[in-house]
């Protein structure tokens, strides 16, 4: 049985990138890798009826101080970006494109730290041209890829796929253990992700 973990994900989710700067040191230690499952957070809470906390005043500022506890426990950058919720169908849809691309992985850094560390808009178009081109990428593969209806359907499947398997917000992982598979959501289980990772 291969030891991989899945990670679904979306851009807009500040605990979806707190869990992405973790995930390395759970691989190393474990072993595993790491197959990016980018969907729509946006279609997965319309489906599923699930809100955002900060719909919830009280749980907004839990929230928010929440946040920045647990960066500070694992030394992660971290800002809380005024621009949250972002509208992250482009990126998405162009993380379908690359997400098996060699530099993905520049991708992904690219649009987790201008979210999350620098407070950029990552729903505005101008925003991202200069993200990507800061990051040597090319700005007009990506929009070519997030205006590809392929991606956009693909975006869709996945997204659909999610919420079928039990997924109703981000981050959410998936791990095929010898009891079967176990589905763990939020960026705050990844210890339970670990203990699955570790059991074969």
């Amino acid at each position: 049985m291969t030891k991989a973990v899945e990670f679904f994900y979306d851009f807009t989710s500040p605990t979806a990138y707190l869990a992405w700067r973790r995930l390395p040191d759970i691989l190393a230690r474990t072993g595993a890798t790491l197959r990016y499952r980018p969907m729509f957070l946006g279609g997965v809470m319309q489906t599923t009826g699930n809100r955002p906390p900060g719909t919830l005043p009280q749980k907004g500022k839990w929230m928010a101080a929440d946040l920045q506890r647990w960066a500070k426990k694992f030394n992660t950058p971290y800002q809380l970006n005024p621009h949250f919720p972002m509208m992250t169908l482009m990126v998405q849809r162009a993380a379908q494109e690359w997400v098996d691309r060699p530099n993905f992985e520049k991708y992904l850094a690219a649009i987790f730290t201008a979210a999350w560390q620098d407070q950029k808009n990552i729903g505005d178009k101008t925003v991202l041209a200069e993200v990507l081109t800061g990051a040597g990428l090319s700005a007009d593969d990506f929009f070519a890829a997030a205006e590809n209806p392929a991606n956009k359907e693909k975006l869709k499947a996945v997204t659909d796929e999610a919420v079928a398997r039990g997924v109703f917000g981000a981050p959410t992982f998936f791990v095929q253990t010898p009891d079967g598979e176990e589905m763990h959501f939020g960026q705050d289980r990844l210890d339970f992700v670990e203990d699955a990772l570790s059991r074969f």
